[in-house]
């Protein structure tokens, strides 16, 4: 009789945690829970940094305890610096890394970040022991400020924050496996050494270029977790490496520092695919001309690649497109063969013709950036075609019949009738020009020379006449 009732008792609990919630039954893959003493929010923002910006998650509601619980059943928080926001925008940030998200904090309202206290997490009370110390630091300054003058004041502030650097670097020695630390080391510059390895002192460019060469050193672009950090711990070093420090740099030795970045980033599924998007898209829309090679670079070695694990192989076959174009268009590279016709139906090769230097303009009168810029281009193309005997490839971009009306009017206007201009109807010729030579906008201008090799693009009235002195002039 005693088994029988255990068994029916067995089949009672079974039967009753099946009918329970799928939720009750699993366990929960993070369960974060704030409470702030004497506050009045009613609403709370769980979210994260990532790059340049940020991004929410969850929110919560206050429950009758007073707390917010951040809880979910299939969501995960991939590892980073995260924060706590209210609809007003006061925020306080917390860690998740190397640790399961199940933790508690508790704060007052009047500085929810002096007064934290943590529960369940060794890396947020290291985060917030620093920040006690940042923060007493931020109250002296302050105090200070109201009480010595400008000069008294600028000292003070410089001997408190040299002690701020060495509580830093007691922090990270103390313990470099915590992301606070990590963090920390990612914004400290590399301090090049007076002398190199035999003894000898270092000049002041041997310096600058042990800096670059160790620039990343600190930056743990392997970590997936250094995505999630504010900008001005990731993004804008990475960025103020290549604006900065490589401002001016040819191509080729700006690939030759991104290569090793990009490849150490593998590692970091969440670095490596920003980064590969990130840098596409910064030498796509460089105005530098030769920094296209660098684009094509990335997009061919790097996204175009089985490493490519977030893109669609439509995604992927649609951005080759526009590369592969772009790789014919290189400078160095011969320019496309066009032939088309003038207004005269007289048909005219852009190879053919007998210019040491030929200028390739797509423009149209109905382009706004065109009827700014065309006329100070024609300018400067008389200014200098017989000095540095050029002759000038321009076509119609947007041929119908009422632009080109419009298109003779405008050059009759602005006086555009050199025999060395030639201007020629878009709407025939031996390719599809668009396509040939990717234009998505115009005013598009090209110099070339005698052998039809680009020698650079992406010319406008600002640039154009500098560049064919330094082109033109020096042959």
């Amino acid at each position: 009789m005693k088994t029988n009732l255990l068994k029916l008792s067995a089949c009672f609990l079974l039967m009753m945690l099946m009918a329970l919630p799928m939720q009750a039954r699993k366990k929960p893959t993070y369960e974060i829970t704030l409470k702030i003493n004497g506050g009045r929010d009613t609403l709370m923002y769980l979210g994260h940094y990532y790059a340049k910006g940020n991004s929410v998650v969850d929110t919560a509601s206050i429950n009758k305890k007073g707390q917010f619980v951040f809880t979910s059943y299939t969501k995960t928080l991939a590892p980073g610096l995260y924060f706590f926001a209210n609809p007003k925008g006061t925020y306080v940030e917390f860690v998740i890394y190397n640790e399961k998200p199940f933790f508690n904090f508790e704060t007052e309202q009047k500085d929810w970040t002096s007064n934290m206290r943590v529960k369940g997490s060794a890396q947020n009370e290291f985060f917030y022991a620093f920040h006690r110390i940042d923060i007493e630091v931020d109250m002296d300054l302050a105090a200070k400020k109201l009480k010595l003058d400008s000069a008294a004041f600028e000292s003070y502030k410089w001997k408190q924050l040299r002690k701020l650097d060495t509580v830093k670097m007691d922090f990270i020695n103390k313990d470099p496996s915590m992301f606070l630390s990590k963090m920390m080391l990612a914004t400290k510059d590399e301090e090049p050494p007076l002398v190199d390895g035999n003894g000898d002192t270092m000049t002041l460019d041997q310096r600058r270029l042990y800096f670059i060469d160790h620039y990343f050193d600190k930056i743990p672009l392997d970590d997936n977790a250094i995505i999630r950090t504010p900008k001005k711990v990731f993004y804008d070093r990475v960025m103020d490496f290549f604006d900065k420090y490589l401002k001016y740099a040819s191509p080729q030795t700006i690939i030759s520092y991104l290569d090793p970045v990009l490849d150490r980033a593998k590692a970091a599924p969440d670095v490596f695919s920003y980064l590969v998007m990130a840098m596409m898209q910064k030498y796509l829309q460089s105005p530098v001309a030769v920094y296209d090679e660098i684009y094509v670079h990335i997009a061919k070695k790097y996204y175009d690649s089985e490493d490519n694990f977030w893109a669609s192989p439509s995604s992927i076959d649609k951005e080759m497109q526009r590369v592969n174009k772009w790789d014919r268009l290189l400078v160095g590279r011969e320019a496309p063969e066009l032939i088309l016709y003038d207004t005269l139906r007289v048909p005219h090769s852009l190879h053919a013709m007998p210019n040491k230097w030929k200028l390739l303009v797509f423009w149209s009168p109905n382009c706004g950036h065109c009827q700014h810029i065309i006329p100070t281009v024609y300018k400067i193309f008389e200014q200098y075609r017989e000095q540095y005997d050029i002759g000038a490839f321009t076509i119609l971009s947007d041929p119908d019949d009422k632009t080109r009306k419009e298109w003779k009017e405008f050059m009759a206007k602005h006086g555009m009738t050199s025999p060395a201009w030639i201007s020629l109807d878009g709407g025939e010729a031996n390719v599809d020009w668009h396509a040939v030579y990717d234009i998505q906008t115009t005013p598009q201008i090209y110099l070339i020379d005698e052998n039809n090799i680009i020698q650079a693009k992406k010319l406008g009235e600002n640039s154009l006449e500098g560049i064919l002195k330094a082109i033109c002039g020096n042959e």
